[in-house]
């Protein structure tokens, strides 16, 4: 039985979309991987803090808690996807085809990078953004408090 060749560009894009439920880890390392199948459980997680937003408004203090979650974790796989994209075709092949058929990758690669960086840094930027908001919202809260 012949080794089946795994795709940089392939794992490149589907950690850029669907990177947060752990698909590339099952297309690089099967469906046995322990981090794949925990990969889901943040993301779900913060996309319940997303329909509490949407439900209770931003001052519901659980979603404080759970979008961050959601962030870090598109953040973290989006830096997945640059490392894939980024690593070269030779190394790559001695990890993941050392055993199959070499593959090439191209512009759809380089193009995952791009759109993985933007997006990364995005959502990067808008969870520090959401969690120090909400942080020093919660710090004046208590100063007036103490000040009454």
């Amino acid at each position: 039985m012949t080794a089946r060749t795994r795709s940089k560009t392939l794992a490149t894009w589907l950690a850029l979309i669907g990177g947060g439920f752990g698909l590339h880890r099952f297309y690089l390392h099967g469906p046995t991987d322990r981090i794949g199948w925990l990969l889901p459980w943040p993301t779900f997680a913060g996309l319940y803090g997303v329909q509490r937003v949407l439900e209770f408004g931003q001052d519901d203090r659980l979603s404080w808690l759970l979008l961050p979650l959601l962030g870090l974790t598109l953040a973290g796989t989006m830096l997945t996807a640059i490392v894939y994209g980024l690593t070269p075709d030779e190394k790559w092949n001695a990890r993941f085809n050392a055993d199959a058929a070499p593959s090439r990758s191209g512009w759809g690669a380089v193009i995952g990078v791009i759109v993985a960086l933007m997006v990364g840094a995005a959502v990067l930027m808008a969870t520090i953004a959401f969690s120090g908001q909400r942080y020093f919202e919660t710090q004046v809260e208590e100063a007036r408090k103490i000040s009454q």
